[in-house]
C-alpha cells in the first residue's frame, strides 16, 4: 500500500510516502525540525514528496498524526491530511504522536515496555507505556513526571520523547532508560507504517487534545449579548 504520512504536531513538519508493503522500496521523505512555521512549510514539503514519489495520483491512504502535540500544528496537519484525502478520494487514518513516538523502539524487539513521554511543562508529560508486544499498559493522558514513571513499575524500560528524561529522572531504581529516538518528532516513515496497518473506521482523523488551550478569549473587551 503506498502510503503520504503527514506530521506537524510536534517538533518537525514531516511529509513521506512509504509503500508499506515493500521494504525494499525508497520512501521519499521531506522534513525539517522546527517549533513553529508548520502552516507555510507543509505543502511545499507536500509538493516535493508527492513529485518524487509520483504524484497523489498513486497514494491509497494518508494518515496524519493527531496529537498530543501543539494546537496549530495538529490543525495545519489535520487540514492538509483531509483537503488531500478528499481530492484524492482515498482513507484517512489518524495515528497518536504517542504510539508513533513508540513504534520504532518496539519493532526493534528489545524485549522491554516503551514508554513514550512528549513534555508538557511544569513537570508534566504527555504519555503513554506500552508491553513489549505493543499492547497499551494505560490509556494516553497528562500526568506528572513522577506518575508516568510509576506506570513502569521497577522494571527496566525505554523512554522516547522530548519529556523522556523528566520521566527518568523521576523513575526509582535506574532502569528506564532512553531510547534512541527520535525524540523531538515521530519518524514518518513508521507514522505511514503504522497507519497502513489501522482500520480507517476506528482511526478517524480526530484531533486528541490531553489539555486545554494556553490562550483563552480575553473578557475584557467582550460586547454583551441581549
Amino acid at each position: 500500500m503506498r502510503v503520504l504520512a503527514i506530521d506537524t504536531a510536534l517538533g518537525a513538519a514531516s511529509v513521506a510516502v512509504v509503500e508499506t508493503d515493500d521494504d525494499a522500496a525508497p520512501a521519499h521523505v521531506v522534513s525539517v525540525a522546527m517549533a513553529r512555521g508548520h502552516a507555510e512549510a507543509l505543502m511545499p514539503q507536500v509538493r516535493d514528496a508527492l513529485a518524487a514519489a509520483g504524484g497523489l495520483s498513486t497514494v491509497e491512504r494518508i494518515v496524519v498524526t493527531v496529537g498530543p502535540g501543539s494546537f496549530t500544528g495538529l490543525r495545519v496537519g489535520l487540514a492538509a491530511a483531509r483537503a488531500l484525502a478528499l481530492a484524492r478520494g482515498v482513507p484517512i487514518v489518524g495515528v497518536t504522536t504517542l504510539a508513533a513516538l513508540a513504534a520504532p523502539e518496539l519493532a526493534a524487539g528489545h524485549g522491554l515496555p516503551v514508554a513514550a513521554a512528549i513534555d508538557a511543562r511544569h513537570g508534566r508529560v504527555f504519555f503513554q507505556a506500552f508491553a513489549p508486544d505493543a499492547a497499551p499498559l494505560a490509556p494516553a493522558g497528562l500526568v506528572s513526571a513522577a506518575d508516568a514513571a510509576a506506570v513502569l513499575g521497577d522494571g527496566p524500560a525505554l523512554a522516547v520523547g522530548s519529556g523522556a528524561e523528566l520521566v527518568i529522572d523521576a523513575a526509582v531504581g535506574g532502569l528506564l532508560r532512553k531510547a534512541e529516538g527520535p525524540h523531538h518528532a515521530p519518524d514518518p516513515i513508521w507514522l505511514a507504517r503504522l497507519g497502513a496497518a489501522c482500520d480507517p473506521q476506528s482511526s478517524p482523523p480526530r484531533p486528541l487534545y490531553l489539555k486545554a488551550a494556553d490562550a483563552h478569549p480575553q473578557e475584557g473587551g467582550r460586547i454583551p449579548r441581549r
